[in-house]
């Protein structure tokens, strides 16, 4: 199993090329279950959930065909010969995302039969809200044997709210609208832009679809989709992970083929850090400063702090100026990395779901473990910074949601390599 070498104490400069984003590319790979057409998207990250999606589809009757060209990943996905609704257990459990084929195969064959999903182990991240939405929209839905099974000849269109925010349960639910019957409401509806970026595509497939971005969301069932072509946004997060990295190690880094306007608290919060940044059309530079200054956060539903970049500011704020206080509204469990800064030499006190991190003046390189995908890319951040070699274990997890992570950094002037 690969793991990562890090010597630390090199500050990062140069160019780096942000990749599409894996939480937009997951549903819109499920939104061609909608059509019988061929859908093409462009800008797809080269990531193993990516990877998983595909398998997952191709086994129930799904043609892909790939290009690899300059941009990335090309990928037409072609349902026309889908005959198997089924998501089995030994695709599912690596990812949880697998959930999101329930609603299109519900709504493009009148049933499915998912199983329960695995992935990160971080947290409850309740599948009830998508099984509550789909019942209200006429579906006969039961678990049993670990399985979700849901039938319906034609959904119908009803008013959905969920009892929390859940971004996979709006992405899932907006899809199986788009051929129900009558018009649907979701309220408490996800805001992220990878939500946005979706409904874009659907709605280049002929969907009709008002409110995305907002907390309601109006889709009015069409008879049929067809295809399409759609570009998948640049990763917000991955823009938000190198940036913490050069913000710790030090140095000036320029990030292209990205956008801040999905990131304005996370700028926000780094230029509290001390932070330099620029930013351009589809790029943003950033100049470290020569020391961080600590900064506090509270994760919640965007447009507030996201919970995908708590474990990276953790990481910076270990080697800041001062004490932050950080605290997790999302997830439970989501501090394993906590546990493994510390070896690092970090100051980490964790109380439920708040920690409290002190600025310490140096860290000592380590073996560490990466126990989910941000948990890693926190580990890699203070590997950066710490004195000696750090190696990190485990770092699978970061092949599922970083492309080509350690060229990349090593590409900024970082001393990395995989090792077996």
């Amino acid at each position: 199993m690969d793991k990562l070498l890090i010597e630390g104490g090199t500050p990062l400069y140069g160019e780096a090329a942000i990749s599409g984003a894996k939480n937009a590319a997951l549903p819109l790979l499920c939104a061609a279950l909608l059509t019988h057409e061929p859908l093409t998207l462009t800008n797809v990250p080269n990531l193993n959930d990516v990877g998983t999606m595909l398998k997952l589809l191709e086994q129930m009757g799904v043609k892909v065909s790939r290009e690899r060209n300059n941009g990335g990943l090309t990928l037409t996905l072609d349902a026309s010969g889908l005959d198997n609704p089924v998501a089995p257990y030994e695709m599912v459990k690596t990812m949880r995302a697998s959930i999101l084929v329930l609603g299109p195969l519900v709504a493009r064959c009148g049933e499915a039969k998912v199983s329960l999903p695995g992935g990160c182990a971080i947290g409850a991240r309740p599948v009830d809200q998508h099984i509550k939405g789909l019942t209200a929209m006429g579906a006969e839905t039961n678990v049993e044997h670990g399985y979700v099974h849901a039938k319906a000849p034609r959904l119908k269109g009803a008013r959905l709210f969920t009892d929390m925010v859940t971004v996979t349960g709006t992405e899932n639910l907006m899809m199986a609208a788009c051929l129900a019957d009558g018009e649907t409401v979701i309220e408490n509806a996800a805001r992220e832009p990878e939500v946005v970026d979706l409904a874009n595509c659907l709605v280049a497939m002929g969907a009709q679809i008002s409110g995305a971005g907002t907390d309601v969301i109006r889709i009015r069932g069409v008879a049929q989709l067809h295809g399409a072509t759609h570009r998948i946004m640049p990763d917000r997060i991955e823009t938000g992970t190198y940036l913490c990295a050069a913000a710790a190690a030090g140095g000036e880094i320029r990030l292209t083929g990205t956008s801040a306007s999905y990131l304005d608290v996370v700028i926000d919060k780094l230029m509290d850090a001390g932070c330099d940044i620029r930013v351009e059309r589809d790029a943003i530079l950033l100049k470290a400063p020569q020391k961080p200054i600590s900064v506090s956060l509270r994760t919640s539903p965007y447009p507030a702090f996201p919970t995908d970049m708590q474990a990276q500011f953790m990481a910076l704020n270990c080697v800041a100026d001062g004490t932050a206080v950080i605290r997790e509204t999302i997830f439970e469990n989501r501090y394993m990395h906590a546990v493994e800064l510390i070896r690092l030499g970090a100051d980490i006190k964790i109380d439920g779901n708040t920690a409290v991190v002190k600025g310490v003046a140096k860290l000592d390189g380590a073996t560490v473990m990466a126990t989910d995908l941000r948990a890693s890319a926190s580990l890699v951040i203070a590997g950066l910074v710490a004195q000696g070699e750090t190696l990190i274990e485990r770092i699978y997890h970061l092949d599922r949601g970083y492309e080509n992570l350690d060229q990349k950094l090593a590409a900024l002037g970082a001393k990395v390599r995989r090792v077996k």
